[in-house]
């Protein structure tokens, strides 16, 4: 007997796809975000934003050897997949939570701003840590997140409840 492609796996799968989507699209605030506000860091603190630092060091790393112009387009395709993939993981662990997408967004961004530049970022000893850089550049990245989470859960929440028209 074969089973029907619905239930809970179809709705996981869908429900992942809706959060990557989310998660993607709200990379594009953040990121317009983080090179705005940048521009307003004192000259000491106009290092490279963290996508590309963090690019760069994997890219090292792996003995890899990018043009400038790559090595922004690898971070921004890097980033980009890393906000989509935190969106499904938002629609995993906070969709349901019952408060406002707006609040539970903004609290899903600074979780995961907080695991990862407090988080996985220091571990593996990466010089965009949190805990390298000074509070201006931490402020930037956590309202940067602030963005993310707030836009993720707000797009999703409209995906989520959008009627479904039979034409």
């Amino acid at each position: 007997m074969a089973q029907s492609n619905s239930g809970p796996a179809l709705s996981f799968t869908i429900s992942s796809l809706i959060g990557a989507a989310a998660g993607g699209f709200a990379t594009i605030p953040m990121t317009i975000f983080m090179l705005s506000a940048h521009k307003f860091l004192p000259n000491w603190q106009k290092d490279a934003l963290p996508p590309e630092k963090i690019t760069g060091e994997m890219t090292q790393r792996a003995d890899i050897t990018l043009p400038k112009t790559q090595l922004l387009g690898a971070s921004l395709v890097s980033h980009l997949g890393y906000g989509a993939s935190m969106g499904s993981l938002y629609m995993t662990f906070a969709s349901q939570w019952k408060i406002s997408p707006l609040l539970k967004g903004s609290l899903f961004g600074l979780a995961i701003w907080g695991g990862s530049y407090l988080g996985w970022l220091p571990a593996a000893k990466f010089e965009a840590a949190g805990t390298n850089e000074p509070s201006q550049r931490n402020l930037l990245m956590i309202i940067a997140h602030l963005i993310w989470g707030s836009v993720t859960a707000t797009v999703a929440d409209r995906l989520i409840h959008q009627p479904v028209t039979n034409s």
